[in-house]
């Protein structure tokens, strides 16, 4: 008796063209990659595609979406747990990143697709949401450690996600231009770094426990 194939879930097909798409543009190139080499890189056929996709750009816009939902939620439950600066940015630093997102994990792609989408004007508006919906998590963040209290009354935490968010893109784009001299967790260890110093310790000393 012949078994029938299970047909997979839109999440799951959704999923499969996520992580295709981003090997696909890896290989190929944004420009490069089409339709076709995609919906085959997840062993999928050109119609899955197009029942959950009107073409690429739109692909690129869900696979950003879905990175800041991700990205917002993993943040957020190591909020829960990590009050104390010091150690959230110590769980940060530790997080397995290998079940991530795709952008997760490759903050080069991340980039990649936020300036391919930038050239589209009519894409710019859904971009600023993305922005907006980051600063908030890290606004958030920021109130969340009691990170706002050590910086002062004066310090505005939506400047300081601004600032944040800012050095965390200005490092994937040096890590486009100098790999070799931009490891993969320069933002984070400057994180680190800024961390101790407004806790009085020395750059190189261990996060301070609650």
């Amino acid at each position: 008796m012949t078994r029938s194939r299970v047909r997979p879930t839109r999440e799951e097909t959704r999923r499969r063209l996520f992580e295709a798409a981003a090997a696909a543009f890896a290989e190929h190139g944004i420009g490069g990659a089409s339709v076709e080499a995609i919906a085959a890189a997840g062993g999928l056929t050109r119609g899955a595609f197009y029942s959950n996709f009107a073409g690429k750009d739109e692909l690129i816009t869900a696979m950003l979406a879905d990175h800041v939902e991700q990205t917002a939620r993993r943040h957020l439950e190591l909020l829960a747990r990590h009050r104390d600066p010091g150690t959230f940015v110590a769980a940060l630093m530790a997080m397995d990143r290998s079940e991530q997102d795709p952008l997760g994990r490759s903050p080069l792609l991340h980039l990649e697709l936020i300036l391919h989408t930038a050239r589209a004007a009519a894409r710019r508006p859904e971009l600023t949401e993305f922005l907006q919906a980051r600063r908030r998590l890290i606004v958030d963040i920021v109130k969340g450690t009691e990170l706002a209290g050590r910086l002062g009354a004066a310090v505005d935490p939506e400047q300081v996600a601004a600032m944040l968010l800012a050095m965390e893109d200005g490092f994937r784009l040096h890590r486009l231009i100098d790999p070799s001299g931009t490891p993969p967790d320069s933002f984070v260890q400057a994180l680190r770094f800024l961390q101790q110093a407004l806790a009085g310790g020395e750059p190189g000393d261990r996060p301070r426990s609650p």
